[in-house]
């Protein structure tokens, strides 16, 4: 839990608060009315070109960017410290997309600009935007506990402008809709062994003159001004530092700034708190955060929404005692009949990276975390298989599992992940009564007037890939082994964007471990439609004579769908509208035409 000793919740180790376009790249909102225009039409997605793999596996295409007035597309090459820059200026150069017309190498930039003095002192190269006139690229420090920087770039002739100095752990930049600022997500991600943990923060900087202001958390903390405002309900706050004086951080150092999403007239950004399951709204004017939504928690026992809980069992979607934590990574925006609401890739996201260097056991189990003794390391990211037997444990009332009164077998949710810190335990951690998993297995719409949910995808994700794929759905991203991610969020989806075509804004959301893009018509937000599901993963690739998988190569298919950018018909080389995508696995950058057809 995030708070001092003396805080809010004395005597509980975590705080799952209540248990129950034009001139910019940036995800500028469409806005349409009730009804879309030409009611009878819809789209299809159509991919017309597609980049030679960067690199297999070592998150070599990220997120995209498209600049629209001299045809580029960006795309982030975060582990070699660059952005690969590819032709665009039509439709024959898209069709031909292959090798990288320029790579911009980050470290060389800034050492050579005397931003820093060693290309050791530069971290991951996380994200991309432009306006009319710049890139901007969000850039981590090395260690990235350090304040990061936004890299600017001069889009006539890729020269370097300006490095802007923002928070620690810079994971997202998105221009303004109207170009006139950029803000970067500062994550503020602890390090291995949670030894330093930065608060996380959202930079606004002014494009005019590269003026920059850090909007944090700090009036949430225990205490303070504004802590009464937590949405106690259905926010989650944990974690520890051994820095802290408690072992228990601030709820500043817990918010972690994932992605940001604009409103059309600029004045309000809408920023995932992944880890947190939470979105903050932020009043730009005022450089202030404006109110903190909790997003609650999702029902598997309902209706609907059922999932497959074991990576042992083929296709078994069911509902079961299990409650989801939506967690988002992206976001975007769009308004309807002057109401903004944001779509949401519910992804989920552990603690275990941090943790995993954890190795003082008091601690560990004070924070409410589980401490693995045979490996000495604590524990977020949980199965019941890896720790106890099968007569052990139970899973008490008004929850049970299908056998035993408790988790059950392998088919049941023996093997699921779900988190230690979050699950409600009585006797000692042996007796667990609700399990929280990570993330919802769906993508969701939110009307940010009031934060409430208007729309979730429920099961759908995993009813398509299992009516398409079989066996062969909740694949993982870098090989063939049908239902290996069933027991840990699923197809995981993670990018989202969204887009206006004849009168329609459609959302696209990419499944990271599945892979491909679902499409649905989000014009009426409390009723979208399910438009196309495009992937072109192979998932029976022959074995090569030398007995390698070839589900290994980028020639399987487009795999890790990371960063969409939607590019509208009037900004398009093309004369229609586009979907670049980034594919974080496979190595390449991808473009999607987006066709208007007459429906069925």
């Amino acid at each position: 839990m995030r708070y001092s000793r003396h805080g809010l919740a004395v005597g509980l180790p975590l705080m799952l608060i209540g248990l129950a376009g034009c001139g910019s790249d940036s995800n500028s909102s469409p806005v349409a009315g009730d009804n879309a225009e030409t009611p009878d039409t819809t789209i299809e997605l159509t991919r017309v070109g597609r980049s030679a793999s960067q690199g297999f596996d070592v998150s070599a295409a990220e997120i995209v960017a498209f600049d629209a007035v001299n045809r580029q597309i960006f795309s982030t090459s975060g582990k070699v410290r660059a952005v690969n820059v590819y032709n665009a200026a039509d439709g024959a150069a898209i069709r031909g997309l292959n090798t990288p017309a320029l790579t911009l190498d980050i470290p060389t930039l800034l050492v050579s600009n005397s931003v820093v003095a060693d290309a050791a002192l530069v971290g991951d190269v996380t994200s991309v935007s432009t306006n009319d006139t710049y890139a901007a690229i969000a850039v981590q420090a090395n260690p990235k506990t350090d304040a990061g920087w936004v890299v600017f770039i001069n889009l006539a002739d890729l020269t370097f402008a300006k490095a802007v100095s923002v928070g620690a752990g810079p994971d997202m930049v998105t221009f303004t809709p109207d170009g006139s600022k950029v803000l970067v997500a500062n994550e503020g991600e602890p390090d291995e062994g949670f030894v330093h943990d930065p608060e996380g923060s959202v930079s606004l900087v002014t494009v005019s003159d590269f003026s920059a202001v850090n909007v944090g958390f700090s009036d949430f903390n225990s205490g303070n001004a504004r802590a009464s405002e937590l949405p106690l309900d259905k926010l989650i706050i944990d974690g520890y530092s051994p820095t802290n004086p408690d072992n228990l951080p601030t709820v500043a150092q817990s918010l972690e700034p994932e992605y940001i999403a604009m409103s059309p007239d600029s004045s309000t950004a809408y920023v995932t708190l992944q880890e947190n399951n939470a979105i903050a709204v932020i009043d730009l004017a005022n450089a202030r955060v404006d109110r903190l939504y909790g997003l609650g928690f999702k029902d598997h026992s309902l209706a609907g929404n059922t999932l497959d809980a074991s990576q042992k069992d083929g296709v078994n979607l069911k509902n079961w005692p299990v409650m989801g934590m939506y967690m988002p990574d992206s976001i975007a925006a769009f308004t309807v009949a002057g109401v903004d609401y944001v779509v949401t890739a519910n992804e989920g996201d552990d603690r275990q990276d941090w943790l995993d260097g954890v190795s003082d056991q008091p601690t560990c189990e004070t924070a409410g975390y589980f401490f693995d003794t045979a490996n000495n390391v604590c524990v977020d990211a949980f199965s019941a298989k890896d720790y106890y037997a099968a007569d052990n444990v139970t899973l008490t009332s008004p929850l049970t599992s299908a056998s035993n009164g408790g988790f059950g077998e392998d088919d049941e949710l023996r093997r699921l992940k779900f988190s230690y810190v979050t699950t409600v335990r009585k006797n000692g951690g042996t007796d667990f009564t609700t399990l929280y998993a990570y993330g919802g297995r769906s993508f969701s719409i939110w009307n940010m007037a009031t934060g409430e949910q208007v729309y979730d995808s429920g099961d759908a994700f995993g009813r398509i890939t299992a009516e398409r794929y079989g066996e062969n759905f909740n694949n993982d991203n870098a090989e063939n082994t049908g239902d290996d991610r069933s027991d840990n969020k699923g197809a995981e989806p993670e990018a989202i964007t969204v887009g206006e075509v004849n009168g329609h804004i459609y959302a696209f959301i990419g499944l990271e471990r599945m892979g491909g893009i679902m499409v649905y018509d989000i014009s009426k937000p409390a009723a979208p439609e399910f438009v196309q599901y495009v992937n072109d993963r192979d998932v029976n690739p022959a074995v090569q004579p030398d007995g390698t998988d070839s589900s290994y190569a980028p020639d399987t298919g487009d795999l890790g769908p990371e960063g969409f950018k939607f590019v509208p018909a009037d900004h398009s080389p093309t004369g229609k509208a586009l979907l670049i995508v980034g594919n974080e696995v496979s190595g390449n950058t991808s473009v999607y035409e987006i066709a208007s057809v007459n429906k069925p």
